[in-house]
């Protein structure tokens, strides 16, 4: 499949991707900002944004933007990252037009209305509560804070109880303006739509002049130490997130690093999930994933288990950790490995939200976007040499850390430390 990328005059990128099969289209408008971008005393602020987009505009109320869009039979959403915020619909064919018109009318023109602000508020204070109820959750942001301590990168894309408090609506408005303008949003639509006439209404729409050049980040700053944060809390499960950092987003490794996420923890088949579920029973939750960003990343292991067979259930996994940097995967073991994922990929890009997620990221992110051709070739060059090479880059020794959440004994906290070696 063959994408349309342009960039119009006042800096607004545009990528399409057409699918004539489909008979709905995904449409996302990304900004480039988010969590990363905070300063420590508006931590939260890109997230909180992304709730007040959806209660009105200048000329539409809230309950006006959900029945422009649900009440035609589609779905609407959006979601905070670290390096995006995206707002996103998925409709049949026939209403693109009129959903770039809401999406538009949302990111360019909200409300803000001072009694909106104080409601969601406490919603986000409220949705922080929960995920601090949720420990298979919030482990992930304690992890997040191990590798990143003190910088934005590491903090809860929520913020905290205290930011959200004393955050003012001048401070969000402010933050829209920044960095809510044609020189720092990309629109990515994939699936059935008539190319020209969305065009034509994506620049009415977007016929701004060109904003200031938005503020970027600080580059992440990681430990020179293995790092451990436990968390005494009386669960019924340890939950634990072990890792390292990893490659950056357009790293040449970055395919040989997401075989190894395959090889040792994406699915049933996998090293992790065989040795610590299937033979040894530790258990029920057991995978790993990538993140990526402009200048750093991170591989991360992440269990769940009974509290008292977490020190086993880690030593099972730095041991498999430790045997895939010592030898190569075998070639059964690395064509099931490209299978999977290349199937996986492609399987998605059947969606038109998937779709539209997989170029819009790219565009935001880089510029560019490759196309599913590109990726499954390189893909296929990936060699069992590549795998291991990418395996001993992050797995070096004490460069492991570790967070956990468990009712954990003073002997469990010291052989933990001791596994990690921060102690």
């Amino acid at each position: 499949m063959a994408y349309e990328l342009q960039q119009l005059k006042n800096g607004l990128t545009v990528v399409l991707a057409p699918m004539p099969q489909a008979s709905s289209a995904s449409i996302g408008i990304w900004a480039k900002v988010g969590g990363r971008y905070e300063p420590a005393r508006l931590s939260g602020v890109s997230h909180f944004l992304e709730h007040l987009l959806f209660k009105g505009t200048a000329t539409r109320s809230c309950q006006e933007i959900k029945t422009a869009i649900e009440g035609v039979g589609g779905s609407m959403n959006g979601f905070t990252s670290e390096e995006f915020t995206c707002y996103l619909a998925k409709v049949l064919e026939r209403h693109v037009l009129t959903t770039l018109e809401v999406l538009s009318d949302m990111v360019l023109e909200p409300r803000m209305a001072p009694v909106d602000i104080e409601k969601e508020r406490q919603v986000i204070l409220e949705e922080i509560r929960m995920y601090l109820d949720q420990p298979a959750h919030h482990v992930h942001d304690l992890f997040d804070e191990v590798l990143w301590p003190r910088q934005p990168l590491g903090a809860s894309l929520a913020g905290t109880p205290e930011t959200m408090r004393r955050m003012r609506r001048a401070e969000v408005v402010r933050h829209q303006r920044t960095y809510y303008h044609a020189q720092n949003l990309v629109i990515a639509v994939a699936g059935a739509f008539d190319r020209d006439a969305v065009l034509a209404r994506i620049r009415r729409l977007f016929k701004q002049p060109a904003g200031r050049r938005a503020p970027g980040f600080a580059r992440a700053r990681g430990r020179s130490h293995p790092g451990v944060r436990l968390e005494v809390k009386q669960t019924e499960q340890a939950h634990l997130c072990l890792g390292t950092y990893a490659f950056p987003r357009g790293h040449r490794d970055r395919y040989a690093l997401d075989l190894l996420h395959v090889v040792l923890g994406a699915n049933m088949s996998s090293r992790l999930f065989q040795e610590v579920r299937e033979h040894r029973g530790l258990a029920y939750e057991i995978g790993t994933h990538v993140k990526r960003f402009h200048d750093t990343g991170a591989f991360i292991v992440n269990a769940g288990c009974d509290p008292a067979k977490i020190v086993k259930t880690v030593e099972v996994i730095l041991r498999e950790l430790r045997r895939i940097t010592a030898s190569s995967v075998g070639s059964t073991e690395l064509t099931r490995a490209k299978d999977y994922y290349t199937g996986q990929f492609l399987m998605a890009l059947d969606d038109t939200m998937e779709h539209m997620l997989w170029i819009g990221e790219q565009v935001a992110a880089q510029g560019r976007t490759l196309s599913a051709d590109e990726v499954c070739g390189a893909v296929g060059r990936i060699t069992a040499g590549d795998v291991r090479r990418a395996a001993r880059a992050v797995m070096r020794p004490r460069r492991l850390h570790l967070a956990a959440i468990a009712p954990l004994t003073t002997i469990q906290q010291r052989q933990l430390r001791r596994l990690i070696g921060s102690v």
